[in-house]
């Protein structure tokens, strides 16, 4: 049996307690009312403000000091001009026997020095005046075809995109490159490794440790098509291939083609355009460089580029002269007295000879100058460069003088300090960074940084990291950032440090892993047309504003980019309009984006490309 609910308890005599609660809202409600009532009479017999004293206190409202409001914009952006038919057509092509037009490494200039200076001075550098600056697009030859994606292109390359059959009948007997139809094949051979580069490597392995990681960053001299280069990535080693143009006219664009990295240069008159302390060998197979010439100059240039403990390999002309002499056309005792000659050189730059073994034979430099130092006193032949700064080296001649390391406490140390192994060292705070006055908190704030713009950029490039671009430019590299960002992909990067920036990074650079060069943007670059598949450019047009014309800059990147390239450009929104302009008329489309500061910052982001 159910039982019923107890009633609700009540107060004594019955009362519900609920009612005194609503008793007092009724009360309440009626005295609100009232109120109500009596102040709208009160409000209706009198003025609202009689004295304005006594409201507010606004008496003295035009002696307040109210904050000055800004209105203006932050961001300028100019009205559209007029624009003339000149500045809105597009850019001409120029004509067909520019197609690898390298304006500072012209044939054509060259010959004009060639009876007047000496040691190659007219395969150095000599560009346009800014009367003979090209105002024209370089057009690609015809048969252009896109090149193949890497590995393959280590291998194989289209013929008309190189069409330069000399070097298949030059270098026939050498294996350099061979003509199958229409491809260039690439069998790995040279003057100095005839049976192929790989056997040639595995003999240099034997002596320098190639595989452990402390070797990564190889200068190349007189790099041919540069199949040592291609060939030392498979021991994740980076190699910067440098070779002239000469005979051999096409040597850095086949290498390039294949995706490997080069530039034109050649020992000359003046420097590298590398810093000082930057790799950690330095190769030259039958480079035809004199290298007993001028007292060991180009020897002593090596010296300033090797890092300390770094190592010289050399085969060729005066090595195994008793065996190859014959075949050199030289006579033993020509060849025997250069070789002493090259050996007392290499004594004198306290250099310690590792080992010669067959056609190769190996230096290593000091760790530190201690000995050396001492030594020079006793032998009072070379003396330490005093005046100049071992880092410039951009237009600057070479010196007769040894490159002073860094001084050292004990005689195990190494001058500039120890570096990581490959890959760790590329993301580790370089020892260099401090003369940058970086700190190890922004250096690595630095590469958080980086990492996010490159993930932000493959949302626009959607191909970025899927192999389309191999070849990559990045013309104002600063640290490296960009480039160690895409480090685990398959490309490389040639980091540019414009010279006269006023912050030398690119010792920094080298010193994680990577490569690249100084540079002035008034001028072309040392490479052919169609040598780069992606161009970044951080700011760079804002740097060189008030120095040359922007558009020449654009010009110089429309010859280096390949047809189906892309550039990506990060600069103020006012640059980034005037850039924009001078692109579409070079046929180019493109794309503005917000930089990751958004939509409110005046940096902003151009892509730019037919392919993206």
């Amino acid at each position: 049996m159910v039982t019923p609910p107890a009633p609700a308890p009540t107060l004594s005599g019955g009362r519900n307690p609920l009612m005194r609660p609503f008793i007092e809202i009724i009360l309440l409600s009626i005295l609100c009312f009232l109120s109500y009532i009596f102040g709208s009479q009160n409000l209706s017999s009198s003025s609202f403000i009689q004295d304005p004293s006594s409201c507010f206190h606004i008496k003295n409202l035009t002696n307040l000091q109210i904050p000055t409001l800004e209105f203006e914009p932050h961001h300028f952006l100019p009205l559209p001009e007029d624009q003339s038919p000149e500045q809105t057509q597009f850019f001409p092509f120029c004509p067909d026997n520019f197609t690898d037009y390298c304006p500072c490494q012209d044939p054509y200039r060259a010959n004009q020095f060639i009876y007047s200076a000496k040691y190659f001075f007219h395969r150095e550098r000599h560009c346009p005046d800014k009367s003979e600056t090209l105002r024209c697009l370089i057009p690609s030859p015809k048969g252009y075809r896109k090149p193949f994606p890497w590995p393959k292109s280590r291998d194989y390359a289209w013929f008309n995109n190189v069409p330069f059959p000399s070097l298949t009948e030059l270098k026939k007997q050498q294996n350099w490159v061979q003509l199958k139809g229409d491809r260039l094949l690439f069998p790995g051979g040279g003057t100095s490794f005839v049976e192929g580069v790989k056997g040639y490597v595995d003999d240099i392995n034997r002596i320098v440790p190639l595989k452990n990681g402390l070797i990564r960053t190889v200068l190349d001299i007189g790099c041919g098509v540069a199949s040592f280069g291609a060939h030392l990535m498979d021991y994740n080693i980076l190699t910067m291939s440098v070779a002239p143009r000469d005979i051999h006219e096409a040597q850095v664009q086949f290498a390039l083609e294949r995706g490997v990295p080069a530039i034109l240069g050649i020992l000359g008159v003046h420097r590298l355009p590398f810093p000082s302390r930057s790799f950690d060998m330095s190769h030259c197979s039958r480079c035809l460089v004199p290298w007993t010439d001028r007292d060991g100059l180009y020897l002593l240039e090596i010296d300033r580029v090797l890092r300390p403990g770094g190592y010289w390999v050399l085969s060729g002309p005066p090595i195994n002269w008793r065996v190859s002499y014959k075949g050199w056309n030289r006579t033993r005792e020509d060849l025997e007295n250069e070789q002493n000659r090259l050996e007392d050189i290499a004594r004198r730059l306290c250099w310690r000879k590792v080992k010669e073994t067959g056609t190769i034979a190996v230096w290593q430099k000091p760790k530190n100058h201690i000995h050396c130092s001492k030594k020079l006193k006793t032998w009072k032949s070379l003396d330490f460069c005093s005046q100049s700064d071992p880092d410039s080296a951009w237009y600057r001649k070479m010196e007769p003088c040894i490159t002073p390391l860094q001084q050292v406490t004990g005689i195990k140390d190494t001058s500039g300090g120890v570096l990581e192994k490959w890959p760790k060292r590329s993301n580790v705070f370089p020892h260099r960074a401090v003369e940058t006055g970086m700190t190890k908190e922004a250096f690595y704030e630095y590469n958080r940084e980086w990492r996010n713009r490159v993930s932000y950029y493959g949302i626009v490039i959607q191909s970025l990291f899927t192999g389309k671009y191999r070849n990559i430019m990045d013309m104002n590299a600063g640290m490296g950032g960009f480039a160690a960002a895409l480090s685990k992909y398959p490309v490389w990067v040639m980091n540019v440090v414009p010279h006269d920036t006023g912050n030398n990074t690119l010792g920094a650079i080298y010193e994680r892993g990577f490569i690249g060069t100084y540079m002035n943007w008034c001028e072309p670059f040392s490479t052919y047309p169609r040598t780069y598949d992606l161009i970044h450019a951080d700011n760079i047009f804002s740097m060189y504003l008030n120095k040359c014309d922007i558009s020449d800059i654009l010009f110089e990147m429309y010859r280096m980019l390949r047809p189906e390239g892309a550039i990506v450009i990060r600069d103020h929104v006012d640059m980034i309009v005037k850039i924009r302009r001078i692109t579409e008329r070079m046929r180019w489309e493109s794309k503005l984006s917000h930089s990751q500061r958004g939509p409110l910052h005046s940096e902003k982001i151009l892509f730019v490309g037919n392919s993206l």
